[in-house]
């Protein structure tokens, strides 16, 4: 049977990106071990000796199968000793929780976040292999119709190029170390990686004023009414190419407002506020437990609104005819509007 080229090139991108997908999976997972550092009494212990169960350290046993081993390395963080300083925390001199946080973030959110990202992004290029752009079914009328006010695109642009950077740099603080700092060295990966750091600490203020500007400015086209439900069931009609009458903002867009930028949003504004230390109108102690709480919420948040996110960029850029359209220019044009949203449509033009 004959097939034509598209369609071959076509399997051959989802052949690449599922094989990709498939690699950056197993390099995640099998990363090797970390050399381990010099201990800070300035006794290596071989590797032979450290326990295989860190709780051992807790116990005793290690320490009487092992006494050549320094006691600088027998307290846990179970008890609270006594230290005479500001930092109550000095008390503790190993902190059992951190390593569950280390394990937490370099294995469960590092893993599987990679291959929710990788997933999402060749699932979006397999899709416009297969299906390419969506196109109006009518001709462009050349009439337009008003959709967003100025402010209103000012204020999603302004959320738009604040997610890229904060999710560009949070990407190269909690990947970049597999594979930007093996190409440029410790020393200049760290220069990189503090100015990313700054970066991504200094937009996320601007970016939770967005959500919230943005949130206010298009509550009230957000609330589930008439044909939402139906649009629900059948999934836009993005399968079938019949398209469902929708409001001015679809189911899609609807859950994308309320799940993706409100509550997701909030929650990595919430967390982030945390681990940059400028919670307002609390009390909040930043202890280290606190702390890694508050990077495994955000770390996870995060990864799930950047996967939700390539599907809202993708949509509204090269994935839909004129969806562009609308934040542009402010305006859209009739066909468009009466296809995608035309219970709005028909308010317009009563």
């Amino acid at each position: 049977m004959k097939r034509s080229f598209s369609k071959v090139l076509g399997a051959l991108v989802v052949t690449l990106g599922l094989s990709l997908t498939l690699v950056s999976g197993v390099a995640f997972a099998e990363r090797a071990p970390m050399a381990p550092l010099p201990s800070p009494s300035g006794v290596d212990i071989p590797p032979s000796s450290v326990p295989a169960n860190p709780n051992a350290l807790a116990s005793g046993s290690q320490a009487q199968s092992q006494p050549a081993n320094p006691s600088i390395f027998t307290p846990n963080s179970d008890p609270q000793n006594y230290v005479s300083i500001p930092d109550k925390q000095a008390g503790v001199l190993i902190q059992r929780a951190g390593q569950e946080w280390r394990v937490i973030r370099n294995g469960v959110i590092t893993v599987y976040g990679g291959w929710l990202l990788a997933i999402a992004f060749f699932g979006i290029v397999a899709m416009y292999t297969v299906k390419g752009s969506i196109k109006l079914h009518e001709p462009l009328s050349g009439v337009k119709i008003k959709r967003f006010g100025g402010f209103s695109r000012f204020t999603h642009w302004v959320m738009a190029f604040s997610f890229l950077a904060l999710a560009f740099t949070g990407l190269l603080i909690l990947y970049g170390k597999y594979f930007a700092m093996p190409l440029m060295g410790g020393t200049a990966y760290g220069s990189f990686l503090m100015v990313c750091k700054n970066i991504h600490n200094f937009t996320g203020p601007l970016f939770t004023l967005s959500i919230v500007v943005f949130f206010i400015l298009f509550v009230g086209k957000n609330i589930p009414e008439k044909g939402d439900l139906q649009w629900l069931l059948s999934f836009g009609g993005i399968f079938s190419g019949k398209h469902v009458p929708s409001g001015f903002f679809n189911m899609g867009e609807k859950f994308w407002f309320w799940f993706g930028m409100t509550f997701l949003g909030l929650v990595i504004s919430g967390s982030g506020f945390v681990l940059d230390m400028i919670v307002p109108f609390m009390d909040m102690q930043y202890l280290r437990g606190t702390m890694q709480i508050a990077n495994i919420i955000h770390s996870s948040a995060a990864i799930l609104m950047t996967a939700m996110a390539m599907g809202h960029i993708y949509i509204g850029t090269i994935g839909m005819q004129g969806s562009i359209d609308g934040m542009k220019t402010g305006y859209v044009d009739a066909t468009w509007a009466k296809e995608h949203h035309e219970l709005w449509y028909n308010k317009v033009n009563k």
